[in-house]
């Protein structure tokens, strides 16, 4: 019979927003911690997803079912965790603010690095789309983040990456962040050029690029 924790796990693993949610209830109830909830059920399940992405098992209508699982499971969990955190200095995570910047709507593959990101248990402050550039600097400094990390699917919007980081240098700001970037028509190769950071293919590198900024991978 399958404890709470791998329960958690198989149901990242196949997507099913509606069971993780009942699952992480279930194992609160139990006394299970919100910390081990992320680190032993969550995580675990993103991981087997992200693996099964890259194998070529899983296409992208099943990473963003289980990345509505994961934004779920979060919901549920973050003002646990972030009480925890509040009490307990070891427990504090690195903070991300994204956002798919303005003129631009598109939000799918953001949703999907924002929940990966979360399961890998870092604060996620999800701005949304169409953020102005200067309200993603502002939130980037009332909440201290440690990385910016930026979305653009059109063409047209990317651009806006680049004035985001030449907006950060003007204000002597560039060294406070690190700044990631995402899109569909972002190279590594642009991302260099504008001086980002780095930039993943989907959310798996997302997730691996935050930690080796990080100096955790």
């Amino acid at each position: 019979m399958e404890d709470a924790l791998s329960k958690i796990c198989r149901a990242v693993v196949e997507g099913d927003d509606v069971s993780v949610v009942e699952y992480v209830r279930e194992a609160l109830q139990a006394g299970e911690s919100p910390l081990r909830i992320l680190n032993e059920g969550l995580m675990p399940g993103a991981d087997i997803v992200g693996k099964r992405f890259e194998e070529g098992e899983y296409f992208l209508p099943d990473l963003m079912l289980a990345g509505r699982a994961l934004k779920a499971a979060m919901e549920i969990l973050k003002p646990l965790l972030a009480a925890a955190a509040a009490t307990d200095p070891t427990l504090k995570k690195a903070r991300i603010v994204i956002a798919t910047v303005q003129t631009d709507i598109h939000d799918i593959g953001k949703n999907i690095v924002a929940s990966m990101l979360a399961a890998a248990g870092y604060e996620v402050i999800d701005m949304g789309v169409d953020v102005p550039l200067n309200a993603i600097i502002e939130k980037a400094e009332e909440t201290k983040a440690d990385i910016i990390a930026l979305s653009a699917l059109l063409t047209t919007s990317m651009p806006y990456m680049k004035d985001l980081i030449e907006l950060l240098k003007a204000r002597g700001l560039r060294q406070k962040y690190r700044v990631m970037v995402g899109g569909a028509s972002v190279t590594p190769e642009w991302a260099e050029s504008i001086g980002a950071d780095g930039t993943g293919r989907d959310a798996v590198e997302a997730v691996r690029l935050a930690r080796r900024l990080l100096g955790e991978g």
